[in-house]
């Protein structure tokens, strides 16, 4: 069996990369010629830790190869991975125009059965959507399937080796036992593939989705009242989380979620609910709180040292919306940035692995630094946005002796702030009750 992938994003390249691993045999492609020029040289368009190894050995030893050509794709492999972008609309809904091309082509080009699934996250109905476009230029057998992923960006290659369960959408007994064999090649436990409809398999990503956002924005707000009670948000969070039925899995409160998923799925959920004349008030107020979070920050600095930060300097530790990963997509780090250069401060910002991602989205309009330290210089406070590791245990007297104020901003729970005021600096956190120390002047 070969594959083939379409889209060589962060799904398709994990995807593409996990399978040849396995043994099998990898066609993987994209339209963009600098981005295939460069993964045939082994050089990746995202950060994810583990992946440039794994695309380099498949590549050396010819299980993986990279391809513009997407006839290529269609006339040689037995079963196309579709894993191109969906991004929102205006209107919330998600754009599955590049879906449908290339199931036109698939449609125009395949000469033999072909067994077509999505691994992007497409509304409910799309698989129907691609089977007519596909029937409508080819008179052969199609078979399409939804196969959603459930990657976390940080773990994707552990998630796609060992994954908790695989979902696979299925309209024929044929394209079933194919695709249990695919992935029962490297599944340890074959009894957590879960073969469902198609309209149920598409379904289910958004709610997985919708449910792990409704927690931290929960969590969130929970955090809020804890704050203004003076009751402690860890210890309520262990508490509720360690009910068997709820878990502490996402409820870790903090400045909001980010990245390519949550936010572009809540929306396009919420679409739908509401062409449907369906109620979604719920995820409208997920995401209203998960907004509101991703201001608290800067509401902190700007408490703390006026509502002109003219003439004053703001150090930013983390950008990426959470730790290994250079993704930025719909990072709070953002906001607060936005809003502290509105208020005239200038920043100064690092991060491990999004500075050149930072770079392409603000230019000169802030500062970088490839050292934390040297964010530091000369600021007046600083705001914790990311918990990389290097940011869970600095030199505290390094901090301080670099900072103009060591006033620390601690977006992520990531400090104990009776020890940090015991060594002079001031802690001030959006998710805690543990703020407000007497200043350091």
């Amino acid at each position: 069996m070969r594959i083939g992938v379409i889209g060589a994003g962060y799904v398709g390249l994990v995807t593409g990369a996990c399978f040849a691993e396995a043994g099998i045999s990898v066609l993987c492609g994209d339209i963009d010629d600098t981005k295939v020029s460069c993964l045939k040289l082994g050089e990746m368009p995202i950060y994810e830790p583990g992946l440039a190894e794994l695309v380099r050995k498949n590549v050396d030893t010819g299980r993986l190869d990279f391809t513009t050509n997407l006839t290529e794709i269609v006339r040689t492999t037995d079963v196309i991975f579709i894993a191109v972008g969906t991004p929102s609309n205006r209107d919330g809904s998600a754009n599955i125009r590049n879906i449908l091309e290339v199931s036109r082509i698939i449609g125009a080009e395949m000469r033999e059965e072909k067994i077509v699934v999505t691994k992007s996250t497409v509304p409910v109905g799309t698989s129907q959507e691609i089977r007519e476009t596909i029937e409508n230029l080819s008179s052969i057998p199609v078979h399409v399937c939804s196969n959603p992923e459930f990657l976390r960006e940080g773990s994707a290659i552990s998630d796609f080796i060992n994954p908790d369960r695989v979902i696979l959408g299925v309209a024929s007994k044929f394209a079933e036992s194919r695709l249990k064999d695919l992935y029962g090649s490297f599944m340890k436990n074959t009894d957590a593939i879960m073969v469902m409809d198609l309209a149920s398999a598409e379904m289910t990503k958004y709610a997985a989705n919708a449910m792990l956002a409704t927690r931290i924005s929960f969590i969130n707000s929970i955090a809020a009242l804890c704050k203004e009670k003076n009751a402690d948000i860890q210890m309520v969070r262990k508490g509720i989380g360690t009910d068997c039925r709820i878990g502490l899995d996402y409820l870790n409160p903090g400045a909001g979620y980010g990245g390519s998923c949550f936010s572009k799925d809540m929306k396009a959920l919420i679409k739908m609910m509401s062409d449907l004349n369906l109620d979604p008030s719920i995820l409208l107020a997920v995401e209203e709180q998960n907004e509101h979070q991703k201001t608290l920050l800067h509401h902190e600095v700007v408490g703390r040292l006026g509502n002109d930060l003219t003439g004053k300097k703001i150090a930013i530790w983390g950008l990426s919306f959470k730790p290994n990963t250079d993704d930025m997509r719909e990072a709070p780090s953002l906001v607060t940035i936005e809003a502290l250069l509105e208020h005239g401060a200038s920043v100064s910002a690092h991060d491990p692995r999004a500075l050149e991602e930072a770079r392409r989205r603000f230019g000169m309009r802030i500062s970088f630094c490839e050292d934390q330290y040297e964010a530091l210089n000369d600021a007046s406070a600083l705001v914790v946005h990311t918990e990389w590791d290097c940011y869970r245990h600095p030199d505290f007297e390094r901090v301080k002796s670099n900072m103009r104020k060591p006033i620390v901003v601690d977006g992520r729970n990531l400090y104990d702030p009776d020890w940090l005021v015991s060594k002079g600096l001031e802690y001030y956190s959006a998710v805690s009750s543990e703020t407000n120390y007497e200043r350091t002047e």
